[in-house]
């Protein structure tokens, strides 16, 4: 059972009410996050086709997301389930237009059912206790020839990165997932590569471009301390990202899924 302090949702999904303060530390805190929020800065306008067309940011968190979007033109409606992390968000985005709505992803069909031209669902899948389901629903959203953001915890690098902490008999048991418990931030539903490709093709949507989110970074023993070795790490990123063999081993995966324009003509 999860802490009741710290309680799961009805549909066993983790939330991050109480936990925005560890949530803003753990994953955006230090150098892993700057790397993460650079790595997305160039590679979000490499991936998708934008020209200010709305969107809409699902778990949108702190929103950081929703800021990068609305400082390039974008009418963004954030939705996030955290009342306190949408607070949060409503701080940050303060000097932006953004329209803040608390929902979880499964309530988006009624609440946002666009079709929306452009969707962005980072690091929310793996904290969910249906991301198949989920993934469904955010194809559903999209409008024919729309575009999904899709941002997700790599349960492969999650084996890997265990196998490099010593932590061998978690691994031979394939112990990978978070129970949710306290304030544990190891997401519940890892994903691998195959369960995207698979569940994107269940529901129409083509893979579009791919690339990994910290593909050396959360290996090295120790982590680059001069900034000139952030600037070279940064750079052995940006060079492999998106290169093969390279990009299954991100700590994240990051996809640009499209539905095909020709439903509109089916």
């Amino acid at each position: 059972m999860s802490d009741p302090a710290f309680p799961l949702s009805p549909a066993g999904d983790r939330h991050f009410d109480g936990l925005a303060d560890k949530f803003a530390a753990s994953l955006y805190g230090g150098a892993r996050g700057e790397l993460r929020l650079a790595l997305l800065d160039r590679l979000l306008p490499e991936m998708l086709d934008l020209h200010g067309q709305p969107l809409l940011d699902v778990g949108g968190g702190l929103g950081q997301l929703a800021g990068w979007f609305a400082a390039r033109g974008h009418a963004v409606t954030l939705a996030e389930p955290s009342g306190e992390m949408l607070a949060r968000a409503r701080e940050s985005l303060a000097g932006h237009e953004v329209n803040l709505l608390q929902a979880p992803l499964q309530a988006l069909p009624e609440l946002a059912p666009g079709p929306w031209p452009l969707v962005a669902c980072h690091a929310v899948l793996e904290w969910l206790a249906d991301p198949r389901g989920a993934l469904a629903t955010l194809a559903g959203l999209l409008a024919p020839g729309g575009q999904l953001s899709l941002m997700v915890f790599n349960r492969d690098a999650l084996r890997l990165s265990n196998v490099v902490k010593g932590n061998l008999e978690k691994v031979l048991a394939d112990r990978l997932e978070g129970k949710g418990l306290r304030k544990r931030l190891t997401p519940i539903s890892p994903l691998t590569h195959g369960q995207v490709a698979a569940w994107s093709a269940e529901n129409g949507l083509r893979i579009r471009e791919v690339a990994g989110i910290r593909v050396f970074a959360d290996y090295l023993r120790q982590p680059p301390e001069s900034d000139a070795d952030r600037e070279r790490l940064l750079a052995l990123e940006q060079r492999y990202c998106r290169v093969d063999p390279h990009w299954r081993l991100g700590r994240y995966l990051l996809y640009t899924l499209e539905r095909p324009l020709e439903e509109a003509t089916a």
